[in-house]
């Protein structure tokens, strides 16, 4: 098997259960440790996973996106953990974009039901979530619904988000880094995350320490251009304030 097969295998097998385990993998294809660590080095150079100790996760990007039902299994604690903490920053608001993905609609289920709010989504999951809150008034936007998120996308949507004037976004991400900011793998997603952004006074982006560092096909919006980011305490503190160092307040939970 050469180096260019055998990381085709690894990045196949990164994407189909999460992550990978050197130790594992060296042992699946019959090869040194090292041998896998440089795969996994080269991997990396090219974009398609990020290392951690003793492994990788994969990168989404253009080629490559979990589904919904995928990310409702992974880091499950830690992202209700991050849910709570960035629903506590929901002040006086009173309209909120809650943006796809399984975190956001956590934090969607996490929000008080007590007061009257209006949110607005593209999550179909999100929508059915909150529908039978009380004091929630829910504007599902419409759109073409992508089968593996179950959210809208397209002119149909940001036209109409395009209307709004909204307190508070909580934006999701596949990729957030310093140097590449907020970004995305789907063109039309990038366009409604963006534009949900334009439409709100104040945007909080919530998401688990392994997207921080990785960077997908298409950008959305910069690290300064929010106001606070809520992650696990399984980012590092000094990578935290490497990210507050561009302007947002940065919560680790």
């Amino acid at each position: 098997m050469t180096a260019e097969e055998r990381q085709r295998q690894i990045v196949r097998a990164a994407r189909r259960s999460g992550s990978v385990d050197v130790t594992v993998l060296a042992a699946e294809l019959g090869v040194a440790k090292e041998t896998v660590r440089r795969d996994l080095r080269a991997l990396e150079d090219h974009g398609l996973v990020r290392r951690t100790h003793g492994g990788a996760y994969p990168v989404e990007s253009a080629g490559f996106e979990t589904t919904l039902a995928f990310r409702t299994t992974m880091h499950v604690p830690e992202k209700r953990r991050i849910a709570a903490a960035a629903a506590e920053q929901l002040g006086d608001a009173e309209t909120v974009f809650i943006d796809e993905g399984f975190t956001p609609q956590l934090i969607a289920e996490a929000l008080p039901k007590n007061r009257p709010l209006t949110v607005v989504t593209a999550s179909l999951a999100t929508a059915g979530a909150l529908a039978g809150a009380d004091h929630v008034t829910v504007l599902l936007l419409g759109g073409r619904v992508r089968a593996g998120t179950l959210a809208t996308v397209d002119h149909w949507t940001t036209r109409m988000l395009a209307g709004f004037v909204i307190d508070l976004a909580y934006i999701g991400a596949n990729g957030i880094s310093r140097e590449h900011g907020l970004t995305t793998p789907d063109p039309a997603v990038c366009e409604v995350k963006a534009q949900a952004m334009r439409a709100s006074r104040r945007t909080v982006f919530a998401g688990v320490h392994t997207k921080f560092g990785a960077a997908s096909f298409c950008r959305f919006a910069g690290v300064s251009d929010l106001e606070c980011i809520v992650t696990s305490s399984q980012l590092p503190a000094s990578e935290a304030h490497r990210y507050s160092l561009q302007g947002p307040q940065v919560i680790r939970t």
